[in-house]
């Protein structure tokens, strides 16, 4: 893939999906409901390989590493950003980057606080 922009790269995996679904029927609104629910399972699958990678599972014992962990998170990061691209297309960048700036500016100082 030439693109660096991880932003055209999760249109395209957004437009491909919702294609897949239109060939299946889906309407919109249920394609968005099934894209949420994926991210929730991939959150959950972040949540089992902690439990692996802390042992904490006394049936499976240490059945993953941190690295796994760090792979399911960066699953959630892609899922969350395919979600909000399928959610709002071309409107996903900057809606991410001003729910970011409002996010973060109630923990980072800004430059007046410098």
């Amino acid at each position: 893939m030439d693109s660096t922009d991880p932003w055209e790269t999760i249109g395209r995996l957004a437009e491909h999906f919702a294609a897949w679904d239109d060939a299946r029927g889906m309407a919109r609104e249920e394609q968005w409901s099934l894209q949420i629910l994926k991210l929730a399972e991939e959150v959950g699958e972040a949540a089992q390989a902690v439990i692996g990678a802390r042992g904490t599972n006394p049936r499976k014992g240490h059945s993953h590493s941190w690295e796994d962990v760090r792979d399911e998170v960066a699953d959630c990061v892609i899922t969350g950003m395919v979600a909000l691209a399928r959610l709002l297309g071309d409107q996903a960048r900057p809606h991410f980057d001003t729910v970011l700036a409002q996010k973060s500016a109630a923990f980072l100082p800004g430059p007046e606080d410098a």
